[in-house]
């Protein structure tokens, strides 16, 4: 078998996996990641992610520093509100609305808003302008032997590779985090996600708006005009049955009942785009590292897809980790780094775990005097301006 040497080996081709090549190879790293499928580049391709990710503030921060921003600022929306509407009356209409600025904390939004077919395309086309980054797909992991001084990783093409340092970006499922032995607690909700994309008359005026009723928020998220309308990313969440049913529906009838969801807030939505189904679950390690391994992304943490915080997060794994890194390259992948990475980060992922599944859980509530006391926490925590603006600096990732 021959065996090549880098710094740093990341399992894991997706957003998460191409965005951390691209942040430890612009710090000067070497790095190959590697991925068993081809990443989806164009939006009309068969197994294209029409899901979109808000990037807040501090993960386009460290976009940035990675060289990523210039690419992906074109294409990017920016959120300047968060409008959470409570519409868990008798009647499917808003019965509260608030709205979250960005300005009351901030000169800058709360984040940009971009495609996840568009992001791996642009970050796939940067990591070939970084001469220390290598992407293979079509190539996956299959045997991982870890020593004081290295890891020695298996490829599928039947090659190895020689890594100070395994990053597992290789989602919930992660073939790296089973091969070192860590576990993982799980929920699941019986819940599924829709997400697509629509355009409708009245313009969205870069608020992203949560509506909530019961089953799980229905979010609409602010995307560029597309064919000449106004256009927004959904996420519809409801029980699975539920949303076998909406998935199943004919396209008119579909635009109908989406309407009926959104409560006409932007007009009647036209479907935009195919419909494709994600399921939904929280799910944590119980460490974040072990022996020349450290966790990131869905590896280490899933959450609903409730305030932007998924891939966020994952941002933070890689901000703390590059932060040590750079702090002391000639111990890459050592055990003090990985503990005190697991230090940092595992207590604050916990935390916005638990918050999240409060959060969904709520967001799921059917009968109707519960339905009542959310609205009425929602009214309670607006009315007082110093928690509202310490629960958007928590959402944009300060630590309390």
């Amino acid at each position: 078998m021959t065996r090549e040497t880098v710094d740093i080996l990341i399992s894991g081709g997706g957003v998460a996996g191409l965005a951390a090549a691209s942040v430890f190879g612009q710090a000067g790293f070497s790095v190959l990641c590697v991925d068993p499928a081809a990443p989806v580049t164009e939006r009309e391709a068969d197994g294209a992610d029409l899901r979109t990710t808000a990037f807040l503030q501090p993960a386009q921060a460290l976009l940035e520093r990675a060289g990523l921003w210039t690419r992906l600022a074109p294409h990017a929306m920016p959120l300047q509100v968060m409008r959470i509407v409570d519409a868990g009356g008798a009647e499917p209409e808003p019965r509260i609305v608030k709205d979250f600025d960005a300005a009351d904390i901030s000169d800058r939004p709360f984040g940009w808003n971009l495609p996840n077919w568009l992001l791996r395309r642009e970050i796939v086309a940067h990591l070939e302008s970084l001469p220390g980054v290598r992407f293979r797909p079509g190539t996956g992991t299959t045997t991982l032997l870890t020593r004081e001084r290295e890891a020695i990783v298996g490829l599928s093409d039947g090659t190895g590779v020689r890594a100070r340092l395994v990053i597992a970006a290789d989602g919930r499922n992660s073939p790296i985090r089973e091969a070192a032995g860590i576990g993982v607690k799980t929920t699941r909700y019986g819940q599924k996600a829709l997400a697509f994309a629509v355009t409708h008359p009245i313009p969205h005026d870069n608020i992203s708006t949560e509506v909530h009723r019961s089953g799980g928020p229905f979010t609409l998220v602010p995307l560029p005009d597309f064919e000449g309308r106004p256009s927004s990313a959904i996420v519809w969440m409801e029980e699975g049955p539920e949303v076998k049913r909406l998935a199943a529906l004919p396209v008119e009838a579909f635009e109908a009942e989406m309407t009926a969801r959104s409560c006409h807030l932007l007009g009647p939505l036209t479907l935009a785009s195919r419909r494709t189904v994600w399921p939904i679950i929280s799910q944590i390690a119980t460490r974040m590292w072990a022996e020349r391994v450290a966790l990131v992304a869905e590896a280490a943490h899933v959450v609903p897809p409730i305030g932007a915080q998924g891939l966020n997060m994952s941002l933070g794994d890689m901000r703390v980790l590059l932060e040590l890194a750079e702090a002391a390259p000639d111990r890459l992948g050592e055990r003090a780094m990985l503990e005190t990475y697991h230090r940092r980060r595992h207590m604050e992922v916990r935390a916005r775990v638990t918050g999240i599944d409060v959060l969904n859980r709520a967001s799921m509530l059917r009968a109707q005097p519960l339905r009542n006391a959310r609205a009425q926490a929602l009214d309670a925590i607006y009315a007082l301006a110093p928690v509202r603006k310490t629960l958007m600096q928590m959402g944009l990732g300060a630590r309390g």
